[in-house]
């Protein structure tokens, strides 16, 4: 099955570079390049691309508000970040990203990135993590009252959302409560599903939101 891809990034030798990196290996097409937020939505629109290569700093539409339009529909969109300069990683998530791509990350890093989000899953590393919990202190941003849904969860449901917003992956929750990671592959669904998320890096942002873990608590 081929995963479809849109790049969107300004920069013509960027976009050729992660073109060339998709299509040297099996399973991957780009359908389509845009060079600002109003063409990648454009795109998406008509190519229905299974990920979007998203760059955050384009003219005319930036790529946040790109990711806002298209968080209704079924694209997932991959952020590319330079990281160290980019302030906008809580205003993506919020926005609907799937999840993160350094510009300077290795080939088999870009390839392994693109085929966990066209499964489904987010891409959110405890690096971004830490960025997120950050950009909390700095903001204050955290609820009054829970989220809603949040009392349907059980203890051990709680237990795992919190571990996730640390950042820690399936396999690395499954060490720390001692169970199978199918076990904890059916707490994550049941996380999602009560909470109506579509995937853990809403969790992680829910999370913290609504103060369920703590900055620093990681």
């Amino acid at each position: 099955m081929t995963t479809t891809v849109v790049l969107a990034d300004d920069q013509a030798l960027v976009r050729a570079g992660f073109r060339m990196i998709l299509e040297s290996e099996p399973g991957f097409e780009v359908v389509a390049e845009a060079a600002d937020g109003l063409e990648a939505v454009a795109a998406v629109e008509r190519h229905r691309p299974d990920v979007v290569l998203m760059d955050i700093r384009m003219p005319n539409l930036d790529g946040l508000e790109a990711t806002c339009r298209l968080a209704a529909g079924d694209a997932r969109v991959l952020i590319l970040t330079t990281f160290s300069v980019d302030d906008y990683v809580y205003e993506a998530l919020r926005a609907g990203a799937s999840g993160f791509l350094l510009k300077d990350a290795p080939p088999e890093e870009l390839i392994k990135a693109v085929r966990v989000v066209a499964s489904g899953n987010a891409l959110l590393s405890p690096a971004i993590t830490r960025r997120v919990i950050e950009e909390f202190v700095r903001r204050g941003t955290t609820r009054t009252k829970p989220a809603p849904g949040l009392e349907l969860l059980t203890g051990r449901e709680l237990e795992v959302l919190r571990l996730m917003a640390r950042g820690l992956s399936n396999a690395e929750i499954a060490a720390e409560l001692v169970v199978s990671e199918t076990t904890v592959k059916t707490h994550v669904g049941r996380v999602l599903m009560k909470l109506q998320l579509r995937d853990r890096v809403q969790a992680v942002v829910l999370a913290y939101e609504c103060g369920l873990v703590q900055p620093g608590s990681a």
